[in-house]
């Protein structure tokens, strides 16, 4: 479960945030929408642990799997690499979830590649599978189809479903609601506050 509670938060005198409000219950598929300099990085910033709110809590329960917008690779490093690298940092015995994740996904044939030879879709791939490879229990994903052809799209959707189905809390943040019949609520961030626009199930 992910529970943010009353989160403040400003940079001198312009206030970002004012007092957000959010619960994402274990099996729940949530997404925010919210223009560019509405606060969404400020806010992702904070669940992630980066950034310390003003004001206000943020509380989740088990392990956090992060994708952010913009992917945090060393170039120099092959896919394999990245996946030992983070295997050590996750203290997994064996890498049987993300060998799964580069077959889900389709670029098992980049795996020897440097990440400076990957187009900006596979190492968005790459950046996804690194979120995931280690099961997490909450899973914030920043912008995480951006560079996907339609057919990875729709595998992001399949596996946002699945990891739903398997008791993950997700939240999926977007500067446009995009597919918003796969969620089961969206948010809308405006003005420093957070507004749930619509639901598919108050389960």
């Amino acid at each position: 479960m992910l529970r943010v509670t009353g989160v403040r938060k400003a940079y001198g005198r312009k206030s970002v945030l004012e007092g957000v409000d959010l619960r994402v219950r274990p099996g729940r598929l949530v997404g925010v929408v919210g223009e560019n300099g509405s606060g969404k990085t400020t806010l992702l910033r904070i669940l992630s642990g980066e950034l310390t709110p003003d004001v206000g809590s943020v509380h989740l329960d088990g392990s956090l799997g992060y994708c952010p917008q913009h992917p945090v690779l060393n170039t120099e490093l092959t896919v394999d690499q990245h996946l030992r690298y983070f295997q050590i940092a996750y203290r997994l015995r064996r890498l049987g979830r993300a060998e799964e994740l580069i077959d889900r996904l389709g670029f098992a044939h980049y795996r020897t590649m440097p990440v400076k030879h990957l187009s900006g879709g596979t190492r968005q791939k790459l950046n996804l599978l690194l979120a995931l490879m280690h099961d997490p229990a909450v899973v914030l994903l920043d912008e995480p189809y951006q560079g996907f052809d339609w057919e990875t799209y729709l595998r992001f959707w399949e596996l946002a479903s699945e990891l739903s189905a398997a008791g993950k809390a997700i939240v999926v943040v977007s500067h446009l609601a995009y597919d918003t019949e796969r969620l089961d609520a969206l948010h809308r961030l405006r003005g420093g506050v957070l507004d749930e626009v619509t639901t598919r199930s108050t389960v």
